[in-house]
């Protein structure tokens, strides 16, 4: 029996949505592929919550979005990460890592 999926911790998709896109442009279905595949599928991500947070990334203006053909020749919607999505991905990676760094402290403390 394959392992269950991990759900996300709450507000990192955004962030790892980000981190896809600094890498390549892709489509929603391509960045769900490639997190779950860089995560080693430790995490899969659902339409219901990607699609929703590529709107919302996308009006805030850290994306951009265009129609470009796919590999099967289909058209699709491909998004691009903007100058401002990049400094706030920048921002993010920093916030996280004093997180993670702080958690770890706290798993590792033994009084």
């Amino acid at each position: 029996m394959p392992p269950r999926p991990a759900a996300l911790v709450q507000g990192t998709l955004d962030m790892l949505i980000l981190k896809t896109l600094d890498l390549e442009p892709l489509h929603g279905y391509g960045i769900s592929l490639r997190i779950e595949q860089i995560s080693q599928r430790v995490f899969r991500v659902n339409p219901g919550s990607l699609f929703p947070a590529l709107t919302r990334l996308e009006r805030s203006g850290l994306l951009r979005s265009e129609w470009r053909s796919t590999e099967n020749h289909r058209r699709a919607r491909y998004y691009l990460l903007t100058d401002r999505g990049r400094k706030a991905l920048a921002s993010e990676k920093r916030e996280w890592s004093k997180q993670i760094a702080a958690i770890a402290r706290i798993l590792e403390a033994t009084q």
